[in-house]
């Protein structure tokens, strides 16, 4: 089936609401409401409009690093005032009904194609309508923040601030991250135990985002800091041999060689033939076949997430363009 033909967005909040032990609350109680949400957001002030109006709320949640999401349904009208979100942003789509937001000085009626995208330095505040159902991404500041000075290839002190208002079910791209998201969610998989997916998921969803919303840096020119030296490629090739099964992204080797991100890939392409993530992977690779002649009890499946490799069928067609021979073939030669 097609993207367009999907219900994407349902079949992600399906994996946050069908799994066991996602559902993190359901109450009546406003202060005990106001308390669990914060824990999982920030704390805030939340009251209810209609006076004849009882909460009737619920709560579902699941985490990837930095990384998490949130299915959050109030089922009362409520004016909600979490001012500076500080340290995460979040974008509020909602499933069913609609929520007035105005952040800094930005407004915006949400509603099922109009989501809100919420940036940590706007004063913030949000009336939700009874039957307003949000499918909610929170993403860690740090996160988006280091993505953006990278692309830059400098630090700024004016903070990044995306624009509110986001047409998310007009996104392409958009869509297929929501629906890797939700393969991710259901697999029968326990993605969260390997560091490296996670990275990657992170990485998948910062990208996306800043790709995909406007905000005040889109137009902003890549600034070269320095030229791209063989020892800054050194630096970054012995940086990934000592740290190859940790999670590592683009960002981070950038701001270990003092360049910009462009600057980094050209530098690479340049002296090694190829860039670094795709360096990388060749070093994972290698780690694979080393572990698939070497490991007794392990299956390809688990030495390709132990390596990074979340897809399969990809790890298997990389590893057989690079040694000529498939995984299972490998293993049988153990």
């Amino acid at each position: 089936m097609a993207i367009g033909q999907m219900n994407v967005p349902s079949v992600l909040s399906g994996a946050l609401i069908n799994a066991p032990g996602r559902q993190l609350f359901a109450s009546r109680e406003l202060d005990l409401t106001r308390h669990l949400v914060g824990q999982v957001m920030k704390p805030h002030q939340l009251m209810i409009s209609g006076r004849s109006q009882q909460l009737n709320s619920r709560m579902h949640h699941m985490a990837f690093g930095g990384v998490s999401f949130s299915r959050l349904k109030y089922g009362a009208e409520v004016d909600i005032q979490p001012e500076f979100l500080n340290d995460f942003y979040l974008i509020q789509m909602p499933l069913t009904g609609h929520a007035v937001i105005n952040s800094g000085n930005q407004h915006v009626d949400s509603n099922s194609d109009v989501a809100s995208v919420l940036s940590p330095t706007e004063n913030t505040a949000m009336h939700w309508s009874a039957d307003n159902d949000q499918l909610m991404i929170r993403i860690d500041r740090a996160l988006v923040d280091r993505a953006i000075w990278s692309h830059l290839g400098y630090p700024e002190n004016t903070p990044l601030r995306f624009q509110l208002s986001f047409r998310w079910r007009d996104c392409s791209a958009w869509q297929c991250l929501l629906l890797y998201l939700s393969e991710c969610a259901g697999s029968d998989i326990d993605v969260i135990q390997y560091k490296l997916l996670i990275a990657n998921i992170e990485q998948l969803v910062v990208s996306t985002l800043l790709s995909a919303q406007p905000h005040n840096f889109t137009n902003a020119k890549t600034v070269r800091r320095t030229t791209v030296l063989p020892k800054h490629v050194r630096k970054v090739e012995e940086f990934l041999r000592e740290h190859v099964n940790e999670p590592i992204c683009a960002d981070q080797l950038a701001q270990l060689a003092g360049v910009s991100l462009r600057s980094l890939y050209s530098g690479f392409k340049e002296h090694c033939g190829v860039s670094p993530m795709h360096y990388l992977r060749n070093l994972r690779l290698d780690g694979a076949r080393l572990a698939l002649s070497t490991e007794p009890e392990a299956s390809v499946a688990c030495i390709a997430m132990q390596c990074g490799f979340s897809h399969l069928g990809r790890f298997s067609i990389e590893y057989k363009k690079r040694f000529g021979e498939s995984p299972s073939e490998s293993l049988r030669k153990r």
